[in-house]
């Protein structure tokens, strides 16, 4: 599985830590995780929760990863904004509770966390030990397993929703703010992942001829 990491500017300097304690977790599952910034609280591109939603959406729809962690102060702009795009379907996560229960009940392709609320003496062993859980079985098993059947039956329900109540991303790409969308992502790090593991070739023209 690709996961992609994603800060917003008020959370930036905690990037390190976040990617730090992710990729050890991500790597024991065999997965693969890329940094998407933001690094530092300096960053000349600035991403916003608003963005990071936009941003969630792109990778998720054109396949460039499988799964997004993010985040933001509270986690709950960016839960909504990664939540407002279609096929993204994004739990808010505080614990390694949630992170298990969102895997194996909700079957997800998103999380949001809060990385200042709360996030003080401890904050990266709480990190470590949600992304362990997160990635500790294949998503979809049900919990408890006895309810495995309509649990999934319900995920499928809920995708079937999403479809008719979004539109299909290429749609919104070229009816959005084209200064945001290119504002969200003309830097060079997103070139470089974004474009090497995109598998939607109308999503990949279409970005490239904006930057």
């Amino acid at each position: 599985m690709k996961i992609a990491l994603i800060n917003e500017n008020s959370q930036a300097a905690k990037n390190s830590i976040i990617f730090q304690e992710l990729e050890q977790e991500a790597k024991k599952a065999g997965h693969t995780v890329f940094n998407y910034g933001m690094y530092s609280a300096n960053d000349t591109h600035q991403l916003t929760y608003v963005k990071i939603g936009l941003l969630a959406a792109i990778l998720i729809n054109s396949k460039a990863v499988d799964f997004v962690v993010t985040g933001c102060g509270t986690g709950q702009g960016a839960m909504l904004a990664c939540n407002s795009f279609p096929n993204v379907l994004c739990g808010y996560i505080v614990d390694s509770l949630d992170a298990y229960l969102f895997g194996q009940v909700n079957d997800g392709n998103a999380i949001a966390m809060p990385f200042a609320q709360g996030f003080g003496w401890g904050g990266e062993l709480n990190l470590r030990y949600t992304f362990e859980k997160l990635f500790s079985e294949e998503f979809g098993g049900g919990y408890p397993r006895e309810r495995a059947i309509p649990e999934q039956t319900n995920k499928r329900i809920l995708d079937d929703v999403k479809k008719i109540t979004h539109q299909p991303l290429m749609s919104i790409l070229k009816n959005i703010d084209q200064t945001f969308l290119k504002e969200t992502i003309d830097y060079p790090e997103f070139k470089e992942y974004f474009f090497t593991n995109c598998q939607d070739k109308e999503i990949a023209d279409y970005l490239l001829s904006l930057i």
